[in-house]
């Protein structure tokens, strides 16, 4: 049987400087950008603002980039991870295709398990940077690929499992890079922070750090409003496999959305601000107009975790 490990967080100050030509050096410091056009759309007043950061600036085009750089040199650092070894992990995509990404620069073989139903772009990308993949059963979603990846971790001892729901090296990616440029780009203006739960770490390691900032910050974490949703990488807490690094005391509120809404706002924001997302961007993006819509004034931030090209096969897109 797999035994559990502790992984234990190693200190950004602890971690080498990369060369400033190179690939890890490119992920983070991604722009904020303003929604007002479609704020203003949304009959949100004007004394409030509402901003999202655009993660796919980052080389592998997610905010996967983050914790999946800060996992791979937090091992590398207590000797867990060195070249030559395969990095294992389960996934829905996005953190598989960092994983793949970085251990393509930087020497390890990657293998992934991951639901068969992602979408067919992010299979091929990660085919493409040579990642083996095992495919799981769609119908058990993430966490039949975390299930799945708990087995091949007990038959492959050698392997490093990277544990991305559990490894604190997650949200602390986000704690150290993800709220202090949200707090640097509203010039410390930000009010309420929303984000959408998967791994959960986004959400915990960015409202941590903001409310370090100032304690009166409010934190409001999104979620899919069923089991059976179309919101790749989301998670439907009270019937998920709870990730090990998911505060569910950390929140204000959580809001639940509909993947239905959560289509609609893909196509409105392509459509009417040209800015072409992802599904679970739209979706933070739903939740995060619902707070704004209920203020007379603030700074409401968002993530926009990836763009939308790695969904052009999802069939709304045709609406």
């Amino acid at each position: 049987m797999l035994q559990a490990v502790q992984i234990q967080p190693v200190s950004f100050d602890n971690l080498p400087e990369f060369q400033p030509d190179s690939v890890e050096a490119q992920v983070g410091n991604t722009p904020l950008l303003n929604l007002r056009k479609l704020a203003d759309a949304a009959g949100i007043a004007p004394t409030v603002d509402v901003y999202a950061k655009a993660e796919w600036f980052n080389p592998s085009g997610s905010v996967k980039d983050r914790p999946a750089l800060n996992i791979i040199r937090s091992a590398e650092t207590l000797g867990l991870l060195r070249p030559g070894m395969t990095l294992l992990d389960s996934t829905s995509g996005n953190m598989g295709i960092a994983y793949a990404m970085l251990g393509a620069a930087r020497g390890y073989k990657v293998a992934l398990a991951l639901p068969a139903n992602a979408s067919a772009e992010r299979i091929a990308i990660l085919r493409s940077y040579g990642a083996e993949l095992v495919l799981t059963d769609p119908l058990e979603g993430s966490d039949g690929a975390i299930i799945e990846a708990r087995r091949l971790a007990g038959e492959n001892p050698d392997y490093f499992y990277a544990r991305q729901y559990d490894n604190p090296a997650n949200w602390l990616a986000h704690y150290h890079t993800t709220a202090p440029e949200i707090w640097r780009q509203t010039e410390g203006r930000v009010t309420h922070f929303v984000a959408g739960l998967g791994t959960s770490g986004t959400f915990t390691g960015t409202t941590r750090r903001l409310r370090a900032f100032n304690p009166g910050i409010e934190a409001i974490s999104m979620q899919p409003d069923s089991l059976f949703n179309g919101l790749e990488g989301l998670k439907h807490m009270p019937t998920a496999l709870k990730p090990g690094i998911y505060d569910e005391f950390s929140a204000d509120e959580n809001i639940e959305v509909r993947t239905e809404d959560a289509y609609q706002m893909a196509l409105r924001m392509a459509r009417e601000a040209g800015l072409f997302v992802g599904v679970s961007s739209a979706a933070n993006v739903v939740a995060a107009f619902a707070v704004a819509q209920r203020l007379d004034d603030g700074v409401v931030v968002t993530v926009l975790p990836d763009n939308g090209f790695k969904y052009l096969s999802d069939r709304f897109w045709k609406q």
